[in-house]
């Protein structure tokens, strides 16, 4: 009899502790979670954005001062919200021109293309659409190669022609829509200079193939040069390679018509003689300091 009880004295105490061991784990459980929404309540107050409560002319204000201190990613960032919040608002407009230009300066090139394009789009008679067409221009155009390449001396000509090209489609606009616009000076230049790099890379390209003994290609390339490009100064150097790469194909009387076109066009020019590349001048937006 005592046996008896005993042994359900133990199945019961082990029944307690099971049963305890469970409050336990269901206590740690519920004060876990309890503990994590606390936490993730707490973590949204501390995230919660200030400029939300901020009028439309406090966001504005304060937007302006960022881009006057200079600090881009602040600045595009309040003109989005402003943009996004009061899109009938008087601030609305300039807020598009004003984020693509901060995102620009800050270099977010994706960013700043989507606020032009879409102030393009929405507001194509604006008066200030000659300066979202230029401002486009600069942000594709984005010749700025950073300290590296300002060192090693590279340019627009080594790098992919395709944002070159779209920037050229923008300036012509202004160019042509806007002949009047105190922009089109400035835009016209910038074409001049983005055919002559575009003639550069191609030139490029011919020299590089020249130099590996692709004299044929070398050719056909340089071909394309004065064929597209007849006004720009690289047509100096396809030219010349073009007599060279001639000469290395045996192509006697072909390299010989080459020279004399290249004598009439080029009378000064030292490269038959000496095999020197003419040194680029450094345009106006490619200082040191600038």
């Amino acid at each position: 009899m005592s046996d008896v009880i005993t042994d359900a004295s133990l199945r019961l105490a082990a029944l307690v502790r099971a049963s305890s061991r469970k409050s336990l784990f269901s206590l740690i459980a519920v004060t876990s979670a309890t503990c994590f929404v606390l936490s993730g309540c707490a973590g949204s107050d501390s995230q919660k954005d200030d400029t939300d409560i901020w009028s439309e002319t406090k966001l504005y204000s304060e937007a302006n001062a960022k881009m006057n201190d200079s600090d881009f990613a602040k600045c595009g960032k309040y003109f989005d919200k402003l943009e996004a919040r009061f899109p009938f608002g008087p601030y609305s407009q300039q807020a598009q021109i004003n984020a693509a230009y901060c995102y620009w300066k800050a270099q977010e090139q994706a960013q700043a293309l989507v606020a032009i394009d879409r102030f393009i789009k929405l507001h194509q008679g604006s008066p200030n659409l000659d300066y979202g067409y230029y401002l486009k221009g600069l942000i594709s155009f984005n010749d700025d190669l950073g300290w590296l390449g300002r060192f090693t001396g590279q340019d627009l000509s080594e790098r992919d022609p395709k944002a070159a090209k779209e920037a050229f489609e923008s300036f012509k606009v202004v160019v042509d829509r806007f002949p009047d616009s105190k922009y089109a000076p400035d835009a016209l230049d910038r074409m001049r200079y983005i055919v002559n790099s575009l003639a550069e890379a191609d030139v490029f390209v011919a020299r590089f193939y020249y130099q590996r003994g692709a004299y044929l290609a070398s050719a056909n390339r340089a071909q394309l040069v004065i064929r597209d490009y007849d006004r720009a100064p690289a047509v100096e150097e396809a030219l010349y390679l073009l007599v060279k790469s001639y000469e290395k194909l045996g192509m006697t009387d072909l390299s010989n018509d080459a020279s004399r076109v290249f004598k009439l066009n080029f009378p000064e020019s030292q490269m038959l003689l000496t095999g020197k590349r003419v040194q680029k001048e450094r345009r106006w937006w490619q200082i040191w300091n600038k």
